[in-house]
Protein backbone atom coordinates (compact mmCIF):
# COMPACT_ATOMS: atom_id res chain seq x y z
CA UNK A 1 0.00 0.00 0.00
CA UNK A 2 1.63 3.38 -1.24
CA UNK A 3 0.92 6.75 0.31
CA UNK A 4 -2.18 6.61 1.77
CA UNK A 5 -4.21 10.40 1.17
CA UNK A 6 -6.83 10.63 3.67
CA UNK A 7 -9.53 13.03 2.20
CA UNK A 8 -11.52 16.08 3.62
CA UNK A 9 -13.79 14.62 6.71
CA UNK A 10 -17.66 15.08 6.16
CA UNK A 11 -19.91 14.47 3.12
CA UNK A 12 -17.12 15.13 0.91
CA UNK A 13 -15.66 11.66 1.86
CA UNK A 14 -17.42 9.47 -0.25
CA UNK A 15 -17.61 11.67 -3.32
CA UNK A 16 -15.48 11.94 -6.09
CA UNK A 17 -12.81 14.53 -6.30
CA UNK A 18 -14.51 17.90 -7.14
CA UNK A 19 -17.59 17.27 -6.14
CA UNK A 20 -19.30 20.54 -4.55
CA UNK A 21 -22.43 20.14 -1.82
CA UNK A 22 -24.38 23.03 0.00
CA UNK A 23 -26.46 22.01 2.82
CA UNK A 24 -28.27 24.10 5.20
CA UNK A 25 -30.79 26.79 5.14
CA UNK A 26 -27.91 29.27 4.86
CA UNK A 27 -26.12 27.70 1.98
CA UNK A 28 -28.72 25.89 0.02
CA UNK A 29 -32.21 27.69 0.44
CA UNK A 30 -31.56 30.88 0.64
CA UNK A 31 -28.99 30.53 -2.17
CA UNK A 32 -31.65 29.37 -4.20
CA UNK A 33 -34.18 31.79 -3.32
CA UNK A 34 -31.54 34.49 -4.40
CA UNK A 35 -30.71 33.35 -7.78
CA UNK A 36 -34.94 32.73 -8.77
CA UNK A 37 -35.17 36.62 -6.74
CA UNK A 38 -32.61 38.09 -9.21
CA UNK A 39 -34.66 35.91 -12.10
CA UNK A 40 -37.58 37.80 -10.82
CA UNK A 41 -36.04 41.09 -10.63
CA UNK A 42 -35.16 40.88 -14.24
CA UNK A 43 -37.86 40.35 -15.92
CA UNK A 44 -40.19 42.27 -13.25
CA UNK A 45 -39.47 45.32 -14.78
CA UNK A 46 -40.66 44.15 -18.09
CA UNK A 47 -44.06 43.30 -16.67
CA UNK A 48 -47.31 45.53 -18.17
CA UNK A 49 -47.81 47.83 -20.60
CA UNK A 50 -44.88 50.45 -19.79
CA UNK A 51 -42.76 47.57 -19.18
CA UNK A 52 -39.29 48.35 -20.18
CA UNK A 53 -37.81 46.10 -22.92
CA UNK A 54 -34.77 44.13 -22.80
CA UNK A 55 -32.21 43.34 -24.99
CA UNK A 56 -31.08 39.76 -25.08
CA UNK A 57 -28.15 38.98 -27.01
CA UNK A 58 -28.17 35.16 -27.50
CA UNK A 59 -25.71 32.64 -27.94
CA UNK A 60 -25.53 32.84 -32.04
CA UNK A 61 -25.29 36.81 -31.80
CA UNK A 62 -28.84 37.21 -32.57
CA UNK A 63 -30.54 40.24 -30.98
CA UNK A 64 -33.99 40.26 -29.49
CA UNK A 65 -35.47 43.57 -28.11
CA UNK A 66 -38.19 42.56 -26.54
CA UNK A 67 -39.95 42.51 -22.90
CA UNK A 68 -42.24 39.35 -23.45
CA UNK A 69 -40.63 36.95 -20.80
CA UNK A 70 -41.16 33.95 -22.20
CA UNK A 71 -38.68 34.89 -24.99
CA UNK A 72 -36.01 36.77 -22.60
CA UNK A 73 -35.93 33.44 -20.90
CA UNK A 74 -35.65 31.19 -23.70
CA UNK A 75 -32.68 33.49 -25.03
CA UNK A 76 -31.04 34.05 -21.50
CA UNK A 77 -30.42 29.94 -21.21
CA UNK A 78 -30.20 30.33 -17.46
CA UNK A 79 -27.59 27.79 -15.80
CA UNK A 80 -29.03 28.09 -12.03
CA UNK A 81 -30.57 24.52 -11.09
CA UNK A 82 -33.50 26.59 -8.95
CA UNK A 83 -33.77 29.34 -11.16
CA UNK A 84 -34.43 26.76 -14.02
CA UNK A 85 -37.10 25.26 -12.15
CA UNK A 86 -38.77 28.77 -12.35
CA UNK A 87 -38.36 29.45 -16.18
CA UNK A 88 -39.87 25.61 -16.61
CA UNK A 89 -43.43 26.80 -14.33
CA UNK A 90 -43.14 29.86 -16.99
CA UNK A 91 -42.28 27.68 -20.04
CA UNK A 92 -45.48 25.20 -19.15
CA UNK A 93 -47.83 28.55 -18.73
CA UNK A 94 -46.49 29.38 -22.43
CA UNK A 95 -47.48 26.08 -23.17
CA UNK A 96 -51.01 26.04 -21.05
CA UNK A 97 -52.35 29.09 -22.02
CA UNK A 98 -49.56 31.20 -23.96
CA UNK A 99 -50.01 34.01 -21.75
CA UNK A 100 -48.73 35.52 -18.48
CA UNK A 101 -44.99 33.70 -18.64
CA UNK A 102 -44.30 37.29 -16.79
CA UNK A 103 -47.00 36.71 -13.92
CA UNK A 104 -45.57 33.27 -13.18
CA UNK A 105 -42.00 35.09 -12.67
CA UNK A 106 -42.96 38.01 -10.72
CA UNK A 107 -45.44 36.17 -8.29
CA UNK A 108 -43.08 33.04 -8.03
CA UNK A 109 -40.35 35.52 -7.47
CA UNK A 110 -42.28 37.56 -4.79
CA UNK A 111 -43.16 34.04 -2.62
CA UNK A 112 -39.72 33.09 -2.57
CA UNK A 113 -38.73 36.29 -1.62
CA UNK A 114 -41.26 36.48 1.50
CA UNK A 115 -40.63 32.85 2.24
CA UNK A 116 -36.89 34.22 2.98
CA UNK A 117 -37.82 36.48 5.51
CA UNK A 118 -40.37 33.40 7.14
CA UNK A 119 -37.00 31.41 7.61
CA UNK A 120 -35.11 34.15 9.08
CA UNK A 121 -37.66 34.49 11.16
CA UNK A 122 -37.93 30.94 11.86
CA UNK A 123 -40.05 29.43 10.81
CA UNK A 124 -39.61 25.90 9.92
CA UNK A 125 -39.54 25.00 5.88
CA UNK A 126 -42.23 22.79 5.58
CA UNK A 127 -44.60 25.07 7.52
CA UNK A 128 -43.98 27.48 5.16
CA UNK A 129 -44.70 25.06 2.09
CA UNK A 130 -47.76 23.68 4.25
CA UNK A 131 -49.13 27.48 4.51
CA UNK A 132 -48.32 27.86 0.85
CA UNK A 133 -50.37 25.07 0.03
CA UNK A 134 -53.59 25.74 1.88
CA UNK A 135 -52.98 29.59 0.91
CA UNK A 136 -53.14 27.90 -3.16
CA UNK A 137 -55.88 26.33 -2.88
CA UNK A 138 -58.05 28.39 -1.35
CA UNK A 139 -56.45 31.40 -4.24
CA UNK A 140 -57.86 28.84 -6.57
CA UNK A 141 -61.34 28.63 -4.69
CA UNK A 142 -62.04 32.17 -4.41
CA UNK A 143 -60.92 33.16 -8.06
CA UNK A 144 -64.20 32.06 -9.60
CA UNK A 145 -65.84 34.89 -7.31
CA UNK A 146 -63.72 36.90 -8.90
CA UNK A 147 -64.79 36.29 -12.58
CA UNK A 148 -66.50 39.57 -13.57
CA UNK A 149 -68.02 38.90 -17.31
CA UNK A 150 -67.45 36.16 -19.54
CA UNK A 151 -67.83 36.47 -23.32
CA UNK A 152 -70.49 35.38 -24.97
CA UNK A 153 -69.88 35.61 -29.09
CA UNK A 154 -66.72 34.71 -30.03
CA UNK A 155 -67.69 35.21 -33.74
CA UNK A 156 -68.45 38.83 -32.74
CA UNK A 157 -65.84 40.93 -34.25
CA UNK A 158 -65.75 43.72 -32.13
CA UNK A 159 -66.63 41.64 -28.98
CA UNK A 160 -63.22 39.45 -30.10
CA UNK A 161 -60.96 43.05 -30.15
CA UNK A 162 -62.02 44.10 -26.77
CA UNK A 163 -61.22 40.34 -25.49
CA UNK A 164 -57.54 40.28 -27.30
CA UNK A 165 -56.98 44.13 -26.55
CA UNK A 166 -55.38 43.63 -23.17
CA UNK A 167 -53.11 40.75 -24.23
CA UNK A 168 -51.71 42.90 -26.75
CA UNK A 169 -51.15 46.27 -25.18
CA UNK A 170 -48.94 44.34 -22.54
CA UNK A 171 -46.30 43.84 -25.29
CA UNK A 172 -47.69 46.97 -28.36
CA UNK A 173 -48.58 49.66 -25.80
CA UNK A 174 -49.67 52.41 -28.17
CA UNK A 175 -51.27 49.74 -31.12
CA UNK A 176 -53.24 48.08 -29.34
CA UNK A 177 -56.55 49.15 -30.55
CA UNK A 178 -54.98 48.36 -34.28
CA UNK A 179 -53.30 45.32 -33.84
CA UNK A 180 -56.35 43.54 -31.61
CA UNK A 181 -58.60 44.14 -34.62
CA UNK A 182 -55.86 42.85 -37.18
CA UNK A 183 -56.10 39.88 -34.68
CA UNK A 184 -59.77 39.27 -34.02
CA UNK A 185 -60.50 39.15 -38.14
CA UNK A 186 -57.90 36.53 -38.75
CA UNK A 187 -59.42 34.65 -35.43
CA UNK A 188 -62.90 35.15 -36.08
CA UNK A 189 -62.38 34.29 -39.71
CA UNK A 190 -61.14 30.86 -39.32
CA UNK A 191 -62.89 30.06 -36.29
CA UNK A 192 -65.10 27.34 -37.33
CA UNK A 193 -68.59 27.10 -35.82
CA UNK A 194 -67.85 23.39 -34.49
CA UNK A 195 -66.01 25.56 -32.41
CA UNK A 196 -62.16 23.79 -32.09
CA UNK A 197 -59.92 26.58 -32.95
CA UNK A 198 -56.08 26.01 -33.73
CA UNK A 199 -53.41 28.52 -33.16
CA UNK A 200 -51.19 27.40 -35.89
CA UNK A 201 -53.83 28.46 -38.86
CA UNK A 202 -52.99 32.33 -37.92
CA UNK A 203 -49.79 32.61 -39.92
CA UNK A 204 -47.45 35.67 -39.82
CA UNK A 205 -45.88 37.46 -42.50
CA UNK A 206 -43.18 40.38 -41.89
CA UNK A 207 -41.88 42.66 -44.79
CA UNK A 208 -39.79 44.65 -44.07
CA UNK A 209 -40.74 48.88 -44.96
CA UNK A 210 -43.61 51.44 -44.36
CA UNK A 211 -45.24 51.25 -40.72
CA UNK A 212 -47.08 48.67 -38.35
CA UNK A 213 -50.31 51.09 -40.00
CA UNK A 214 -49.97 49.35 -43.33
CA UNK A 215 -50.06 45.54 -42.05
CA UNK A 216 -53.18 44.03 -43.04
CA UNK A 217 -55.36 40.48 -43.07
CA UNK A 218 -55.50 38.40 -46.01
CA UNK A 219 -58.01 34.98 -45.92
CA UNK A 220 -55.47 32.24 -47.78
CA UNK A 221 -51.18 32.69 -47.40
CA UNK A 222 -48.58 34.91 -48.19
CA UNK A 223 -45.22 33.50 -49.03
CA UNK A 224 -41.72 35.40 -49.29
CA UNK A 225 -41.24 34.17 -52.73
CA UNK A 226 -41.11 34.86 -56.64
CA UNK A 227 -43.28 32.76 -58.73
CA UNK A 228 -40.24 30.72 -61.37
CA UNK A 229 -42.08 31.20 -64.58
CA UNK A 230 -42.98 33.75 -66.56
CA UNK A 231 -47.06 34.16 -65.59
CA UNK A 232 -47.68 35.85 -62.60
CA UNK A 233 -51.42 35.91 -61.59
CA UNK A 234 -53.94 32.93 -62.12
CA UNK A 235 -57.44 34.23 -61.12
CA UNK A 236 -59.60 30.99 -60.11
CA UNK A 237 -56.68 28.91 -59.59
CA UNK A 238 -56.17 24.67 -59.51
CA UNK A 239 -53.16 23.98 -58.02
CA UNK A 240 -51.00 20.65 -58.47
CA UNK A 241 -48.32 20.04 -55.37
CA UNK A 242 -46.06 18.67 -55.89
CA UNK A 243 -43.43 17.63 -52.89
CA UNK A 244 -40.58 16.20 -55.67
CA UNK A 245 -38.50 18.46 -58.04
CA UNK A 246 -40.59 19.49 -60.65
CA UNK A 247 -38.03 17.69 -63.29
CA UNK A 248 -38.19 14.57 -65.56
CA UNK A 249 -38.40 11.19 -63.77
CA UNK A 250 -34.36 10.09 -63.31
CA UNK A 251 -34.29 6.64 -62.79
CA UNK A 252 -32.72 4.72 -60.07
CA UNK A 253 -30.53 2.51 -61.72
CA UNK A 254 -27.01 3.45 -63.28
CA UNK A 255 -27.08 2.55 -66.83
CA UNK A 256 -24.78 3.04 -69.67
CA UNK A 257 -25.83 3.92 -72.97
CA UNK A 258 -23.52 3.64 -76.36
CA UNK A 259 -23.86 6.28 -78.58
CA UNK A 260 -21.98 5.76 -82.27
CA UNK A 261 -23.57 8.76 -84.28
CA UNK A 262 -24.78 12.49 -84.63
CA UNK A 263 -28.08 11.47 -85.00
CA UNK A 264 -28.87 8.80 -81.86
CA UNK A 265 -27.11 11.65 -79.80
CA UNK A 266 -29.49 14.04 -81.09
CA UNK A 267 -32.89 11.36 -80.63
CA UNK A 268 -31.43 10.56 -77.31
CA UNK A 269 -31.65 14.33 -75.72
CA UNK A 270 -35.24 14.73 -77.84
CA UNK A 271 -36.47 12.01 -76.48
CA UNK A 272 -35.72 13.06 -72.99
CA UNK A 273 -37.31 16.62 -74.17
CA UNK A 274 -40.49 15.10 -75.37
CA UNK A 275 -41.07 12.73 -72.59
CA UNK A 276 -40.65 15.90 -70.37
CA UNK A 277 -43.18 18.26 -72.99
CA UNK A 278 -45.97 15.18 -72.33
CA UNK A 279 -45.79 14.91 -68.75
CA UNK A 280 -46.32 18.77 -68.45
CA UNK A 281 -49.18 18.90 -71.14
CA UNK A 282 -50.67 16.26 -69.51
CA UNK A 283 -50.57 18.18 -66.03
CA UNK A 284 -52.14 21.71 -67.95
CA UNK A 285 -54.81 18.87 -69.62
CA UNK A 286 -55.80 17.89 -66.71
CA UNK A 287 -57.33 21.59 -65.32
CA UNK A 288 -54.30 22.58 -63.41
CA UNK A 289 -52.69 25.95 -63.75
CA UNK A 290 -50.90 26.45 -61.13
CA UNK A 291 -47.94 24.58 -60.25
CA UNK A 292 -46.29 24.41 -56.47
CA UNK A 293 -43.30 22.08 -56.01
CA UNK A 294 -41.26 21.79 -53.02
CA UNK A 295 -37.97 21.09 -54.87
CA UNK A 296 -36.08 22.92 -57.68
CA UNK A 297 -37.64 23.69 -61.38
CA UNK A 298 -35.64 22.55 -64.05
CA UNK A 299 -34.90 24.42 -67.27
CA UNK A 300 -36.42 22.29 -69.74
CA UNK A 301 -39.63 21.68 -67.45
CA UNK A 302 -40.00 25.62 -66.87
CA UNK A 303 -39.75 26.07 -70.34
CA UNK A 304 -42.88 24.02 -71.08
CA UNK A 305 -43.86 25.27 -68.39
CA UNK A 306 -44.00 28.85 -69.91
CA UNK A 307 -45.82 27.06 -73.44
CA UNK A 308 -48.33 25.44 -71.73
CA UNK A 309 -49.55 28.88 -69.51
CA UNK A 310 -48.85 26.84 -65.69
CA UNK A 311 -47.63 29.19 -63.25
CA UNK A 312 -45.07 27.61 -61.17
CA UNK A 313 -44.21 28.52 -57.40
CA UNK A 314 -41.61 27.28 -55.68
CA UNK A 315 -41.65 26.33 -51.67
CA UNK A 316 -38.24 25.87 -50.16
CA UNK A 317 -40.46 24.06 -46.46
CA UNK A 318 -42.08 21.24 -46.21
CA UNK A 319 -44.31 22.88 -43.33
CA UNK A 320 -45.44 25.63 -45.79
CA UNK A 321 -46.59 23.07 -48.50
CA UNK A 322 -48.18 21.55 -46.13
CA UNK A 323 -50.33 24.50 -45.10
CA UNK A 324 -50.57 25.41 -48.26
CA UNK A 325 -52.17 21.91 -49.31
CA UNK A 326 -54.61 22.61 -46.06
CA UNK A 327 -55.34 25.81 -47.17
CA UNK A 328 -56.56 24.89 -50.89
CA UNK A 329 -57.56 21.28 -50.49
CA UNK A 330 -54.67 19.41 -52.31
CA UNK A 331 -52.71 16.65 -51.77
CA UNK A 332 -49.26 16.88 -52.12
CA UNK A 333 -47.63 14.02 -54.58
CA UNK A 334 -44.47 13.02 -54.07
CA UNK A 335 -43.69 11.96 -57.91
CA UNK A 336 -44.59 14.13 -61.05
CA UNK A 337 -48.08 12.30 -61.96
CA UNK A 338 -50.71 14.08 -63.64
CA UNK A 339 -53.28 14.77 -60.29
CA UNK A 340 -56.33 13.29 -60.49
CA UNK A 341 -59.26 15.98 -59.88
CA UNK A 342 -59.49 14.99 -56.03
CA UNK A 343 -55.71 15.45 -55.62
CA UNK A 344 -55.73 19.43 -57.28
CA UNK A 345 -56.72 22.35 -54.57
CA UNK A 346 -58.47 25.09 -55.75
CA UNK A 347 -57.91 28.77 -54.34
CA UNK A 348 -59.88 32.18 -56.15
CA UNK A 349 -56.50 33.45 -57.51
CA UNK A 350 -52.84 33.54 -57.07
CA UNK A 351 -50.62 36.31 -57.65
CA UNK A 352 -47.52 37.98 -57.60
CA UNK A 353 -47.77 41.60 -55.82
CA UNK A 354 -45.07 43.70 -54.05
CA UNK A 355 -45.06 44.65 -51.02
CA UNK A 356 -42.79 47.30 -50.34
CA UNK A 357 -39.89 46.29 -52.16
CA UNK A 358 -40.12 42.87 -51.46
CA UNK A 359 -41.93 40.25 -53.78
CA UNK A 360 -44.62 37.99 -52.57
CA UNK A 361 -46.96 35.33 -53.97
CA UNK A 362 -50.57 35.42 -52.63
CA UNK A 363 -52.50 32.74 -52.34
CA UNK A 364 -56.14 34.17 -51.64
CA UNK A 365 -58.89 32.31 -50.58
CA UNK A 366 -62.33 34.33 -50.43
CA UNK A 367 -64.55 31.97 -48.71
CA UNK A 368 -64.80 33.26 -45.17
CA UNK A 369 -64.52 29.66 -43.43
CA UNK A 370 -61.15 29.32 -44.69
CA UNK A 371 -58.53 27.09 -42.87
CA UNK A 372 -55.71 29.90 -42.93
CA UNK A 373 -55.41 33.45 -42.54
CA UNK A 374 -52.39 35.82 -43.06
CA UNK A 375 -51.52 38.24 -41.30
CA UNK A 376 -48.90 40.55 -43.41
CA UNK A 377 -46.82 42.85 -40.43
CA UNK A 378 -44.65 45.62 -41.89
CA UNK A 379 -42.33 47.65 -39.63
CA UNK A 380 -39.46 49.58 -39.84
CA UNK A 381 -37.02 47.23 -38.33
CA UNK A 382 -36.68 43.50 -37.99
CA UNK A 383 -36.83 43.29 -34.11
CA UNK A 384 -40.09 45.61 -34.07
CA UNK A 385 -41.51 42.88 -36.49
CA UNK A 386 -40.19 40.13 -33.99
CA UNK A 387 -41.86 41.93 -31.21
CA UNK A 388 -45.05 42.46 -33.22
CA UNK A 389 -45.02 38.85 -33.92
CA UNK A 390 -44.66 37.92 -30.02
CA UNK A 391 -48.51 40.34 -29.30
CA UNK A 392 -50.01 38.54 -32.00
CA UNK A 393 -49.20 35.35 -30.66
CA UNK A 394 -50.07 36.40 -27.22
CA UNK A 395 -53.66 37.81 -29.09
CA UNK A 396 -54.04 34.52 -30.59
CA UNK A 397 -53.53 32.34 -27.39
CA UNK A 398 -55.62 34.73 -25.90
CA UNK A 399 -58.47 34.33 -28.22
CA UNK A 400 -57.72 30.28 -28.09
CA UNK A 401 -57.84 30.17 -24.36
CA UNK A 402 -61.15 32.38 -24.20
CA UNK A 403 -62.90 29.35 -26.42
CA UNK A 404 -61.51 26.97 -23.89
CA UNK A 405 -63.42 28.84 -21.46
CA UNK A 406 -65.21 31.97 -21.80
CA UNK A 407 -64.87 33.42 -18.34
CA UNK A 408 -63.27 37.09 -17.57
CA UNK A 409 -61.16 38.41 -14.58
CA UNK A 410 -60.14 42.34 -14.19
CA UNK A 411 -56.87 42.82 -14.81
CA UNK A 412 -54.46 45.35 -14.11
CA UNK A 413 -54.17 44.62 -10.55
CA UNK A 414 -57.47 44.42 -9.83
CA UNK A 415 -57.69 40.50 -9.54
CA UNK A 416 -54.74 40.54 -7.01
CA UNK A 417 -55.46 42.86 -4.48
CA UNK A 418 -59.19 41.31 -4.19
CA UNK A 419 -57.27 37.57 -3.87
CA UNK A 420 -54.42 39.38 -1.27
CA UNK A 421 -57.75 40.76 0.92
CA UNK A 422 -59.62 37.59 0.62
CA UNK A 423 -56.85 35.30 1.74
CA UNK A 424 -55.17 37.74 3.96
CA UNK A 425 -59.16 37.33 6.27
CA UNK A 426 -58.52 33.30 5.79
CA UNK A 427 -55.07 33.68 7.18
CA UNK A 428 -56.16 35.61 10.44
CA UNK A 429 -58.62 33.02 10.63
CA UNK A 430 -56.27 30.26 10.92
CA UNK A 431 -54.60 28.84 13.76
CA UNK A 432 -50.66 27.45 14.16
CA UNK A 433 -48.00 28.92 12.55
CA UNK A 434 -49.24 27.95 8.88
CA UNK A 435 -51.04 31.37 8.76
CA UNK A 436 -47.65 33.40 8.62
CA UNK A 437 -47.40 31.99 5.53
CA UNK A 438 -50.74 31.92 4.64
CA UNK A 439 -50.26 35.50 4.58
CA UNK A 440 -47.13 35.93 2.88
CA UNK A 441 -48.96 33.85 0.31
CA UNK A 442 -51.58 37.44 0.31
CA UNK A 443 -48.71 39.83 0.50
CA UNK A 444 -47.11 38.26 -2.57
CA UNK A 445 -50.12 38.98 -4.91
CA UNK A 446 -48.93 42.78 -3.90
CA UNK A 447 -46.10 42.16 -6.69
CA UNK A 448 -48.56 42.48 -9.38
CA UNK A 449 -49.61 45.86 -9.22
CA UNK A 450 -46.77 46.87 -7.24
CA UNK A 451 -44.45 46.12 -10.46
CA UNK A 452 -47.60 47.48 -12.54
CA UNK A 453 -47.39 50.83 -10.98
CA UNK A 454 -43.39 50.89 -10.38
CA UNK A 455 -42.73 50.55 -14.05
CA UNK A 456 -45.40 53.48 -15.04
CA UNK A 457 -43.10 55.94 -12.56
CA UNK A 458 -45.32 55.51 -9.27
CA UNK A 459 -45.04 54.95 -5.79
CA UNK A 460 -45.80 51.24 -5.28
CA UNK A 461 -46.58 51.71 -1.72
CA UNK A 462 -49.19 54.48 -2.72
CA UNK A 463 -51.01 52.53 -4.82
CA UNK A 464 -51.28 49.29 -3.01
CA UNK A 465 -52.93 51.02 -0.11
CA UNK A 466 -55.20 52.74 -2.07
CA UNK A 467 -56.20 49.86 -3.93
CA UNK A 468 -56.87 47.62 -0.71
CA UNK A 469 -59.23 50.86 0.76
CA UNK A 470 -61.32 50.56 -2.74
CA UNK A 471 -61.58 46.69 -2.22
CA UNK A 472 -62.46 46.83 1.31
CA UNK A 473 -65.82 49.27 0.39
CA UNK A 474 -66.52 46.02 -2.05
CA UNK A 475 -65.26 47.67 -5.49
CA UNK A 476 -63.80 44.65 -6.39
CA UNK A 477 -63.22 45.21 -9.99
CA UNK A 478 -61.04 48.11 -9.51
CA UNK A 479 -57.66 48.11 -10.60
CA UNK A 480 -54.25 50.58 -11.17
CA UNK A 481 -55.47 53.23 -13.86
CA UNK A 482 -51.97 53.42 -16.24
CA UNK A 483 -53.20 56.36 -17.98
CA UNK A 484 -54.23 58.74 -14.68
CA UNK A 485 -51.69 60.71 -13.19
CA UNK A 486 -50.19 59.65 -10.24
CA UNK A 487 -51.47 56.36 -8.77
CA UNK A 488 -54.90 56.75 -10.35
CA UNK A 489 -57.53 54.10 -9.83
CA UNK A 490 -60.24 52.80 -12.79
CA UNK A 491 -63.04 49.98 -13.04
CA UNK A 492 -61.13 47.55 -14.86
CA UNK A 493 -64.26 46.20 -16.33
CA UNK A 494 -65.69 49.51 -17.76
CA UNK A 495 -61.87 50.48 -19.15
CA UNK A 496 -62.23 46.84 -20.44
CA UNK A 497 -58.75 45.37 -19.30
CA UNK A 498 -59.85 41.73 -18.49
CA UNK A 499 -57.62 38.80 -18.27
CA UNK A 500 -58.69 35.57 -19.31
CA UNK A 501 -59.92 33.17 -16.36
CA UNK A 502 -57.52 30.49 -16.88
CA UNK A 503 -54.14 32.64 -17.48
CA UNK A 504 -54.40 33.13 -13.77
CA UNK A 505 -55.68 30.01 -12.92
CA UNK A 506 -52.58 28.57 -14.15
CA UNK A 507 -50.55 31.04 -13.66
CA UNK A 508 -51.27 30.93 -9.44
CA UNK A 509 -51.06 27.35 -10.17
CA UNK A 510 -47.74 26.99 -11.35
CA UNK A 511 -45.56 29.38 -9.72
CA UNK A 512 -47.16 28.08 -6.24
CA UNK A 513 -45.79 24.92 -7.34
CA UNK A 514 -42.47 25.94 -8.47
CA UNK A 515 -41.68 28.26 -5.29
CA UNK A 516 -42.36 25.01 -3.05
CA UNK A 517 -40.28 23.11 -5.41
CA UNK A 518 -37.65 24.97 -4.43
CA UNK A 519 -38.44 25.76 -0.90
CA UNK A 520 -37.91 21.32 -0.48
CA UNK A 521 -34.43 21.54 -1.70
CA UNK A 522 -32.18 21.57 1.57
CA UNK A 523 -28.93 20.17 -0.15
CA UNK A 524 -27.77 20.58 -3.47
CA UNK A 525 -24.96 18.45 -4.45
CA UNK A 526 -23.12 18.86 -7.81
CA UNK A 527 -20.71 16.10 -8.97
CA UNK A 528 -18.04 16.93 -10.99
CA UNK A 529 -18.51 17.84 -14.19
CA UNK A 530 -16.99 15.18 -16.68
CA UNK A 531 -14.11 15.96 -17.97
CA UNK A 532 -12.17 13.19 -19.99
CA UNK A 533 -11.50 13.51 -23.61
CA UNK A 534 -13.92 15.47 -26.24
CA UNK A 535 -15.40 14.35 -28.79
CA UNK A 536 -14.11 14.03 -31.92
CA UNK A 537 -14.76 17.33 -34.01
CA UNK A 538 -16.36 15.88 -37.27
CA UNK A 539 -14.73 15.95 -40.69
CA UNK A 540 -16.75 16.04 -43.29
CA UNK A 541 -20.27 14.44 -43.66
CA UNK A 542 -21.09 11.14 -42.32
CA UNK A 543 -23.19 11.03 -45.71
CA UNK A 544 -20.44 12.23 -48.31
CA UNK A 545 -18.87 9.41 -50.22
CA UNK A 546 -16.62 11.25 -53.07
CA UNK A 547 -13.11 13.23 -52.09
CA UNK A 548 -13.93 15.94 -54.28
CA UNK A 549 -17.40 16.69 -52.24
CA UNK A 550 -16.61 19.65 -49.61
CA UNK A 551 -16.69 18.08 -46.06
CA UNK A 552 -19.09 20.34 -44.10
CA UNK A 553 -17.98 22.21 -41.57
CA UNK A 554 -19.95 21.88 -38.11
CA UNK A 555 -19.04 21.01 -34.56
CA UNK A 556 -20.82 20.25 -32.04
CA UNK A 557 -19.69 23.15 -29.94
CA UNK A 558 -18.33 26.60 -29.64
Amino acid sequence: MALHVPKAPGFAQMLKDGAKHYSGLEEAVFRNIQACKELAQTTRTAYGPNGMNKMVINHLEKLFVTSDAATILRELEVQHPAAKMIVMASHMQEQEVGDGTNFVLVFAGALLELAEELLRMGLSVSEVIEGYEMACKKALEILPDLVCTSAKNLHDLTEATAMIRTAVMSKQYGNEDFLADLIAHACVSIFPESGNFNVDNVRVCKILGSGLNASSVLHGMVFKKETEGDITSVKDAKLAVFSCPFDCMVTETKGTVLIKNAEELMSFSKGEEDLMEAQVKAIADAGANVVVTGGKVADMALHYANKYQLMVVRLNSKWDLRRLCKTVGAVALPRMTVPTPEEMGHCDSVCLSEVGDTQVVVFKHEKEDGAISTLVIRGSTDNLMDDIERAIDDGVNTFKVLVRDKRLCPGAGATEIELAKQIMSYGESCPGLEQYAIKKFAEAFEAVPRALAENSGVKGNELISKLYAVHHEGNKNMGFDIEGEGPAMKDMLEAGVLDPYLVKYWGIKLATNAAITVLRVDQIIMAKPAGGPKAPKQQGHWDKDGWDEEPDKFDAHH
